[in-house]
């Protein structure tokens, strides 16, 4: 038996306005090239200056992360050529971080949780993007110079299901924080696995093997499974030494492999020194004090909303996972609704109507008509059945609640006295029914309840033709 052990590289790409070292804007998707000057071209003569809203977003990661903040850190150039590279190094922290020793705790379906590690969070700068057509490969360096925070954990996790808790709490935190967009398609959150495996009670770290730049949470898993199942044949084939050693490797896709890349260089082989074009980079107090104010993070509102509410925290977790998900549930609580209800609406009834690619953030209908709809329910203006017909048509067609429920015409019928006359004109069609009924034959009561519904069309309130029945039957 093997025992697995993963360590996980993240870049967050930041949301400044401009890069790490120049005013370049950062916007994606502009046409190539555009967003680029002397500096992060690395033209000479050119000097960096240090983007301040870096440290002032570090100062937040630090905080959320429950690490130390060192309020003096130190830029060092790491030295490499790689294409998308115009300076064949990069700047970046090695020997001082900004953020160093924090932890994060994730959370199992069971209820468990697990605290893992957290070595270290660093700045630095990125590097532009190669892009392949057929033959040619091209350099676009839009993205070079753009403020990474590298954060970097301890080999603490054991499987591909804690990789991902991992991975996700993280990227929670980011966006609840609001210093990355953390969008994985676009490359603003991109995550290195470091991969390794032993025999079950073996303390010693083997050959681990780095997978890179994966950018979705499912691919983080499947490329740690099949990574896992490739050294684990080796080692029992009896070929592990030839087969894994330190590697950076590509995992494919579309043929569920992972691909050799290029060997892994050691520390060494960078040349790591203290950059001489930058002072070191301080922390003053004003900004410490200012910045370590952060948002209120996932685990904390999901606290909130157990004590609050009485959630279960089941649901409290589905509801803050996502930043969008939770603003879409406190607007439709601002209604003045049932918090389990809403659950049940937003999670259940809604989410399993986004269909196509479609979000939260892009539904048609929004916080505020779902939580109208669930007001609806709630005080007897339309069933619960009734909702959800009325849910499909706000799905498709532009309208309010109350206007879809007159078109569709699904208003619950509380007029007791015109449900009484329905009631007593069907005991007095079904004298037999009813007869049989008295003698004993509880099941005929739903042949009454659909009898009424029937003639109501359906807009009879459930709750009050069973009461009614019940007095009237005897």
């Amino acid at each position: 038996m093997f025992e697995v052990v993963i360590g996980l590289e993240v870049h967050v790409q930041l949301n400044t306005d401009t890069k790490l070292f120049c005013s370049c804007p950062t916007s994606f998707n502009d046409r190539p090239n555009v967003n680029t000057c002397p500096t992060c071209l690395a033209l000479p003569g050119a000097l960096p200056v240090l983007n301040k809203s870096v440290l002032e977003k570090s100062v937040m990661l630090g905080t959320a992360i429950g690490a130390t903040v060192n309020r003096t850190s130190f830029f060092d150039r790491k030295s490499y050529f790689y294409p998308d590279s115009p300076s064949a190094y990069q700047i970046t922290q090695l020997y001082t971080p900004v953020v160093e020793h924090g932890k994060l705790e994730i959370d199992f379906e069971d209820g468990s949780k697990k605290t893992i590690r957290i070595n270290r969070a660093h700045i630095e700068a990125d590097a532009g993007k190669n892009i392949h057509e057929g033959a040619v490969s091209k350099v676009d360096l839009n993205r070079a110079g753009t403020p990474l925070l590298e954060i970097v954990s301890e080999p603490d996790m054991r499987s591909a299901e804690e990789a991902v808790l991992y991975v996700k709490k993280l990227h929670s935190i980011v966006r609840y924080l609001d210093i990355s967009n953390a969008n994985m398609q676009e490359g603003s959150f991109r995550v290195d696995v470091n991969v390794s495996i032993r025999p079950k009670g073996d303390e010693k770290l083997y050959t681990r093997v780095e997978i890179k730049n994966i950018n979705s949470f499912r691919f983080i898993q499947k490329a740690i499974e099949i990574e896992v199942e490739r050294q684990i044949e080796a080692w029992e084939d009896g070929v592990y030494d030839e087969e894994i050693y330190q590697e950076t490797r590509l995992f494919d896709q579309n043929k569920q492999e992972t691909r050799s890349m290029r060997g892994k260089e050691e520390a060494a082989d960078y040349r790591y020194f203290p950059e001489p074009d930058l002072l070191k980079a301080v922390i003053d107090d004003e900004m410490f004090e200012t910045y370590s104010q952060i948002p209120e993070l996932p685990d904390e509102k999901k606290e909130r909303l157990v004590s609050e509410y009485g959630m279960r925290e089941y649901d409290a977790a589905v509801i803050t996972a996502e930043l969008e998900t939770a603003h879409f549930f406190e607007a439709m609580l601002a209604e003045g609704i049932n918090a389990k209800n809403a659950v049940t609406w937003l999670t259940v009834e809604l989410q399993g109507r986004l269909k196509g690619g479609m979000t939260i953030t892009s539904s048609p209908v929004d916080a505020k008509t779902l939580g109208t709809l669930v007001k609806r329910i709630e005080d007897k203006t339309i069933s619960g059945k009734a909702a959800k017909e009325v849910l499909d048509y706000l799905m498709e067609n532009e309208s309010d609640v109350d206007g879809a429920i007159d078109k569709l015409g699904l208003k619950q019928m509380n007029d007791t006295g015109a449900l009484e006359k329905i009631i007593d004109e069907i005991i007095a069609a079904n004298a037999d029914k009813v007869e049989e009924y008295r003698g004993g034959k509880d099941k005929l009561f739903g042949f009454f309840v659909g009898q009424t519904m029937k003639a109501s069309k359906g807009t009879a309130n459930p709750q009050t033709v069973n009461e009614m029945l019940k007095a009237k039957l005897g």
